[in-house]
């Protein structure tokens, strides 16, 4: 998968050192993915929250984090959509939510 708005996750975990590892596997294990389904992505991630508009919620070291993407299956692409703090996704909504 090509993952498209990576220094968002770079500019989290220099404010965040916990998340620098795990989101760095979750790059690592994005790019080596070949996802053609939100099933694919459950398989990998049993965790994984998958919403409307080919959305998805990953659970960051444990949960302290969430990582929302978009996933365009066909194109083998995942934007970032958002990265916080478990209390700053609370504020936000999952399926409209957009950077900046």
């Amino acid at each position: 998968m090509r993952v498209i708005a990576v220094p968002p996750l770079r500019e989290f975990w220099e404010r965040h050192a916990d998340a620098e590892e795990p989101l760095r596997a979750w790059l690592a294990d994005a790019h080596r993915a070949g996802w053609g389904t939100p099933h694919d992505v459950k398989a990998d991630y049993g965790n994984a929250s998958i919403l409307g508009n080919n959305r998805v919620v990953f659970n960051i070291k444990g949960n302290d984090h969430r990582l929302i993407v978009a996933i365009s299956y066909r194109a083998q692409i995942v934007l970032i959509k958002f990265i916080g703090t478990h209390a700053e996704y609370d504020r936000v909504d999952a399926e409209t939510v957009e950077l900046g």
